[in-house]
């Protein structure tokens, strides 16, 4: 049983970026623009030259309005009412409404998967607009956080390196403040590198926790298992940002979803160590419980050994 269930594991790593990949996060944009009282023109805003292709979303306006096209008649009662989109999570991550008033004002409203609906209240002074993107930016990050299987690899192999110790807390608060560190400069435009040397570089990182997590030489790692998990969260958090630009950032209310991004992705890894804890309270009784940790580590290892090649190659591609 415990043998099955390391195959498993094993695939679900060798297979995880590749879905990824296919499925990587990303935001469509969308204008609407007030023409006069009750009349709207909508379309979707290009990004890295790329538009929605028809069918990939849908809107589905408020019950009082009807589109014809790209117009969009609200009548007396204006843009008031549920908004929702079709297909979102799909093709697309999130889909970033922006409305443009007659007065010059304009709002944003962010839907997802989890949160495929908007209220709109037909009016310029509505101040939900914020609320919206934070709930939003919190569910994108939580979803990134565990969608991205070498991020999660390397929490886990923290986990066997430090065990579930006092000495975990500090490990874990290290790799928070070094990615979010990162996350903030690089989303802000003050730090930028390459996205291949990034990505060889977190695969590389989840190779030499998991070898030191194998044996108890009392290493650099073993000593200061946080000054290990702090350097490497410096390049784990320019993978966020990698993820959170390929997303956006809304410019009106950029701080608010950079905060609430990164504490989704905070969520996130609070949900994984919460879930290795309650399976380790749960199978510790088992005598293979202890024998099972040397098959994982090496199969964590080798997967990321086996995306450390794939990617340092994909950095001379890029050249």
């Amino acid at each position: 049983m415990i043998a099955r269930c390391f195959a498993a594991l094993l695939a679900l790593l060798a297979v995880g970026p590749m879905t990824a990949s296919a499925h990587e996060m990303s935001m469509a944009e969308m204008e609407v623009r007030e023409l006069s009282h009750g009349e709207f023109l909508w379309q979707w805003s290009a990004r890295n030259d790329k538009r929605v292709v028809a069918g990939e979303l849908v809107p589905q306006w408020p019950a009082g309005c009807s589109a014809d096209g790209n117009l969009l008649h609200c009548g007396k009662g204006g843009l008031d009412g549920e908004l929702s989109m079709e297909g979102v999570g799909e093709r697309y991550s999130a889909a970033m409404i922006r409305v443009f008033w007659l007065d010059g004002q304009n709002r944003v409203y962010t839907l997802t998967g989890g949160q495929p609906k908007v209220r709109l209240y037909g009016a310029a002074n509505d101040t939900r607009g914020q609320g919206e993107i934070a709930s939003a930016y919190t569910r994108l990050g939580f979803e990134h956080i565990l969608a991205g299987i070498d991020h999660v690899a390397f929490v886990i192999c923290l986990l066997f390196l430090v065990g579930f110790q006092r000495r975990l807390l500090l490990t874990i608060t290290a790799f928070t403040i070094a990615h979010s560190l990162t996350l903030g400069l690089s989303a802000l435009g003050w730090l930028t590198l390459r996205s291949p040397p990034v990505e060889a570089t977190i695969a590389l990182s989840i190779m030499l926790v998991a070898s030191e997590a194998l044996h108890q030489r009392q290493t650099l790692s073993r000593r200061w298992p946080a000054l290990v998990a702090f350097l490497f969260g410096l390049v784990h958090g320019l993978g966020f940002a990698g993820a959170l630009k390929d997303i956006g950032l809304p410019p009106d209310h950029l701080l608010v979803a950079l905060l609430t991004f990164n504490i989704g992705v905070e969520l996130g890894q609070l949900f994984v160590v919460g879930l290795c804890f309650a399976l380790l309270m749960a199978l510790r009784r088992l005598p293979q419980i202890e024998r099972a940790r040397r098959p994982a580590l090496y199969a964590i290892g080798s997967v990321a050994a086996f995306w450390s090649i794939g990617r340092i190659v994909a950095i001379f591609a890029a050249a």
